[in-house]
């Protein structure tokens, strides 16, 4: 009996038939499949749409409500902000300073990042100011800061020096020096800024060994993938694109041998879950994978614990490249950069759903079975498995 294909599997191909003009016939013969098999799949589906458990639709009513009377209570909470702010700034005798105004509705009950978002101030210098006792100096700098968030909020690709002239316009000058040390400690920065270490951590060291690096005759580490067979040799990384509802991952499974695609998993987290994911995924379309080599690089999701005994129980072994050295991993680098100009970076994306969908189409459709490769004999890497694989192994 073949194996059964993996739920994620199932699931995008039922998006990508729903989401498309498509025939059923088209979609089946993108994805592999048969025509029958994707007419099961949806009429499976359309039942579980379709008769919702009496417990299923009394708790969303009661998500709603919770949802409703959490956004009613935010509104109250944001009306009595601004009640009190009005009254609060007609008083002219009082400094125009608005955090004591914030600390009493704080007693009040109201939560500070409801009354900091609605009078369009910054937490960090409320809560320093809270913290100690308040200085001519101090409340100096926390006009600037004000100023500079603003000033941040409405440009984010400005730096502290263009920054400085907009805190200027409001009244609040300041030297570059001093925007830049508020900056710094508020951690405002550029959004075409360099690069800074997000932590300070170096990466951990590898839970496997590196099994495709040689060293030339020079003393050079080179990485040659090639692979025989079927199963004898995959790559795997993670990849990632932003979308209006946040950022979406994408972890993908390549074996070197016909370079197809046999595993991926795409989440809205980074975390080791999507890589235990993308090898299941592979293992359930590839079948017996004893021996396999994997080689990543030393991502924490690749190093965890959960995934090492993912390839434990498959019986397949580990390798990862250096820190720091993209060519070790190059064959997959390159796979992600297709990726990323022939659907990634083609438009923006509303929302992950509409992404995942076209990533799922361009890998099935494209990728496997429409691009051509030079290294294959311009052969697609599903032609490709079919003309050289044995009968035997066709099946995986």
């Amino acid at each position: 009996m073949p194996k059964a294909f993996p739920k994620e599997f199932r699931e995008d191909v039922i998006r990508v038939y729903r989401d498309s003009d498509a025939s059923m016939a088209q979609v089946a013969k993108d994805f592999g499949i048969s025509p029958s098999c994707l007419k099961r799949w949806l009429s499976i589906d359309d039942r579980k749409s379709a008769s919702p458990s009496p417990s299923g639709r009394a708790a969303n009513g009661s998500e709603e409500l919770r949802e409703a009377n959490k956004r009613i209570k935010l509104l109250e909470q944001e009306n009595e902000v601004l009640r009190r702010a009005a009254a609060y700034l007609s008083q002219a005798h009082l400094p125009k300073m608005m955090y004591p105004l914030v600390r009493e509705l704080a007693g009040d009950g109201i939560p500070v990042a409801v009354t900091c978002r609605v009078l369009n101030l910054a937490r960090q210098p409320y809560y320093r100011w809270l913290a100690n006792p308040v200085t001519a100096a101090e409340l100096t700098a926390a006009y600037r800061a004000n100023a500079l968030f603003d000033a941040h909020r409405d440009d984010p690709e400005f730096g502290y020096r263009f920054l400085v002239d907009e805190a200027k316009e409001v009244g609040e000058p300041m030297a570059e020096r001093t925007a830049w040390k508020l900056c710094s400690e508020l951690g405002w920065w550029s959004a075409f800024g360099k690069k800074r270490g997000k932590n300070g951590k170096k990466p951990g060291p590898p839970v496997h060994d590196d099994l495709c690096a040689a060293t030339d005759d020079k003393g050079r580490v080179r990485h040659e993938f090639t692979a025989d067979a079927p199963n004898e040799l995959w790559l795997g990384d993670i990849t990632e694109h932003w979308t209006g509802e946040g950022k979406l991952y994408v972890c993908a499974i390549k074996d070197v041998y016909s370079n197809r695609i046999v595993g991926y998993s795409i989440d809205s987290r980074m975390k080791s879950r999507l890589a235990v994911a993308a090898l299941d995924h592979a293992v359930a379309r590839r079948g017996d994978v004893a021996g396999c080599v994997l080689h990543t690089d030393r991502g924490s999701q690749f190093r965890s614990r959960k995934f090492v005994h993912a390839l434990n129980r498959h019986d397949m072994v580990g390798s990862m490249g250096r820190v720091g050295a993209a060519g070790d991993n190059a064959a997959m680098e390159s796979f992600f950069s297709l990726l990323q100009k022939n659907a990634l970076d083609r438009r923006t994306w509303n929302t992950r759903e509409e992404l995942r969908i076209a990533i799922v189409r361009w890998i099935e459709r494209t990728y496997h079975r429409r691009r051509r490769q030079a290294g294959l004999g311009r052969l697609t890497p599903v032609e490709y498995e079919l003309i050289m694989t044995p009968t035997a192994t066709q099946a995986a």
